[in-house]
């Protein structure tokens, strides 16, 4: 190579590492400056739902280390599907975020023939940061006081026994197929529009059973219109001390839970993830976080960008096979 052809194959050398270099510097300058102006965290669920109780705990505590608030905007509509679409198609910046659930992020790539979204291709995830562990509960009028009372009693009324949930698809509804599949009963499944609809039902014993996450029925609860069978998770419920884990009543395999998550579009630069994942972990291990979030009934998660990638993997996978033995029907 002639001397001046050298000299130009080397300056584009040093071209394309500036290039590169610049880059890194603006994402790394970029992530020093973030936040420079408030969050927009689109929620798409009700406001006042389980999921927006717990997501405003979390990002009011994340605001105070972040400097800068993470305003909540409640999007709900199909599902969940409508605003995990618009955060999936925001600019990748770190000022528009999704506080995302097992539904949208996970239950419904299965679920519904068309999403305009892909949870895996679209989004960073940062963490998931919160799990609402089923709880088994029955009607007090039902006559079971537990779980392997409950199953022999299902199994000796096959296909008598309802059970409510918020929707075709919900956390709530696939927990009871899981539950069906795994004991082997016949149970049939009624879908709510909200849950304040499935309560007075289950306390009067026409929808006798559910599958439900402990804020949905507190108030059946706490009326003893309702009992709790049992905790789905590894763990009791602080805010249900008396009630047995699933493996503690003899049906070690179901674990299930609805869990919320906080993603960010594809392409937001690795240094604003890890800042927002810091910050999420530095709320979550915060004692009044977890003090309020027991009051909720739910329980604080915290992984790694990476470790948050695959539990999203796992979990679509999860959800896909529970719906596909439940033959439930693609939504449109």
């Amino acid at each position: 190579m002639k001397a001046i052809g050298k000299r130009r194959f080397a300056g584009a050398i040093l071209a394309v590492a500036s290039l590169f270099l610049g880059d890194a510097a603006a994402a790394q300058g970029a992530a020093q400056n973030y936040p420079s102006h408030p969050i927009t965290v689109v929620i798409p669920f009700a406001a006042g739902s389980a999921s927006d109780v717990v997501s405003r705990i979390l990002f009011d505590k994340m605001s105070q280390t972040l400097g800068q608030p993470l305003v909540v905007e409640n999007r709900p509509g199909a599902g969940g599907n409508s605003g995990s679409a618009d955060v999936a198609k925001a600019a990748p910046d770190g000022y528009t975020l999704l506080g995302g659930g097992s539904g949208p992020v996970a239950a419904n790539v299965t679920l519904y023939k068309h999403l305009d979204y892909d949870p895996q291709k679209d989004f960073e995830t940062i963490s998931p940061f919160a799990a609402f562990t089923i709880v088994i509960v029955a009607s007090s009028k039902l006559p079971v006081n537990n779980l392997q009372e409950l199953i022999a009693y299902a199994k000796a009324h096959p296909g008598q026994l309802n059970y409510g949930s918020v929707g075709i698809g919900s956390s709530q509804h696939l927990a009871g197929e899981f539950f069906s599949q795994l004991t082997g009963v016949q149970i049939t499944h009624v879908p709510y529009r909200n849950i304040g609809q499935y309560v007075p039902d289950l306390m009067a014993g026409e929808v006798p059973l559910g599958f439900q996450w402990y804020p949905n029925v507190a108030a059946a609860l706490n009326a003893k219109g309702a009992k709790a069978l049992a905790v789905a998770g590894t763990n009791r419920l602080a805010i249900l001390p008396d009630t047995p884990t699933s493996k503690e009543a003899g049906l070690p395999q179901y674990i299930v839970s609805g869990w919320f998550a906080l993603l960010a579009p594809k392409g937001t630069p690795e240094p604003v993830v890890v800042k927002l994942n810091n910050a999420l972990k530095s709320a979550i291990e915060d004692q009044s976080v977890r003090a309020r979030f027991a009051q909720q009934g739910a329980e604080p998660i915290y992984l790694t960008p990476d470790e948050a990638a695959k539990f999203i993997v796992s979990e679509i996978a999860k959800y896909h096979d529970i719906i596909r033995k439940a033959g439930i029907a693609q939504i449109e």
